[in-house]
């Protein structure tokens, strides 16, 4: 990293959106590095299908930086609104589409890979897990995913699907629990004590 990139990777997202405003590519690279490939894997686990999701990601933070030169900074968080974006443009394809979403293509870690039967069982694991989030209705899926696999708070998911935080609490109860049930009976297959 160049002595300037290192000072800016210092900075918080909405600093570095009024720096890319003011034409500092530095500031763009530094944010690309940290909010695509959350973008990205968010929008694999609702779409399933890699090249869609990747498509969505660049067309997402497309739209990041032409909202760069209007960005409050204090308002919504970069990478909140960037999850907004993705959800709404995923939410499109599939609507468009009219196709179940199987999200059994997601891609597995590419990094610090465990052994062969490791990375069998986990495959396993995350086949059902993505067959059963794909059962899942399409607004519970995004505050299921977002919440338990992105990480986000539940103030920033009612953020980003323009719902209540009240309301994002029951869509990853009612998750969870509809996950819980379709994969009870899994157990032993997927390599769990029972």
């Amino acid at each position: 990293m160049e002595p300037l990139d290192a000072d800016l990777d210092q900075l918080q997202d909405d600093a570095l959106m009024v720096l890319f405003a003011n034409g500092e590519p530095a500031a763009a690279r530094i944010l690309t590095a940290r909010l695509l490939p959350r973008a990205l894997s968010h929008a694999a686990r609702v779409l399933g299908d890699r090249a869609e999701a990747e498509d969505v990601a660049q067309e997402a933070m497309l739209r990041l930086w032409r909202a760069a030169a209007n960005w409050q900074p204090g308002g919504a968080k970069p990478s909140t609104w960037l999850y907004k974006v993705v959800a709404n443009m995923t939410v499109d394809r599939l609507r468009r589409s009219g196709r179940a979403v199987g999200l059994d293509e997601s891609a597995e870690p590419e990094d610090d890979r465990p052994g062969a039967e490791e990375q069998l069982v986990q495959a396993g694991r995350m086949a059902a897990l993505d067959a059963a989030l794909a059962r899942l209705p399409e607004r519970q899926r995004q505050a299921v995913v977002l919440r338990h696999i992105e990480g986000l708070s539940n103030p920033e998911i009612a953020d980003a699907l323009e719902i209540s935080v009240e309301a994002v609490e029951s869509l990853t109860a009612r998750g969870k629990r509809a996950l819980a049930q379709a994969l009870a009976g899994q157990k032993e297959a997927l390599g769990y004590d029972t």
